[in-house]
């Protein structure tokens, strides 16, 4: 189990935070537990998720893998973000609540400008989703969210 609680190590919080704990994190991958529970934030009439919210699931593994390295070195998590989901494939089209999934991601690519490809898995006995995702984790967060839009005008201008 993780030496930290998610709320430590993902950007979210209460009911957004759809992760249960961290079983094992490593150099280049992170597993953790999900339940399904009832009457979430994105839950349908019938207390079952939606399959492409496991995407958002996968991403807040990306960032538990983030904040478990980052709390490791000492620092606190910063924010990232989700750039885009490449061969995003489901078994079912909605997940039951009460289920227990398993997740897994797996870095497979980063370069210095931050950005990074994962590869990430949800899974039960009977269900199964996977998906490619690109993040972006800039190297001053403070700096980057601070930056002009393109084309806008300088205020003092």
């Amino acid at each position: 189990m993780s030496l930290w609680p998610i709320h430590e190590l993902v950007p979210h919080a209460g009911d957004m935070i759809l992760l249960d704990h961290v079983l094992e994190y490593g150099a280049e991958h992170l597993q953790a537990q999900v339940t399904i529970n009832r009457q979430g934030l994105f839950n349908q009439a019938d207390d079952s998720l939606p399959a492409w919210v496991g995407i958002e699931i996968m991403a807040q593994g990306i960032a538990a893998y983030a904040g478990c390295h980052a709390r490791a070195a000492g620092q606190a998590p910063e924010l990232g973000f989700l750039l885009g989901t490449r061969q995003f494939h489901t078994s079912h089209d909605r997940l039951p609540a009460g289920t227990v999934l398993q997740l897994q991601v797996e870095r497979t690519l980063q370069d210095d400008s931050g950005m990074a490809v994962f590869e990430c898995r949800l899974s039960s006995d009977d269900i199964q989703l996977q998906a490619r995702l690109n993040v972006y984790r800039p190297n001053n967060i403070a700096d980057y969210l601070n930056e002009p839009a393109p084309g806008a005008r300088n205020r003092n201008d």
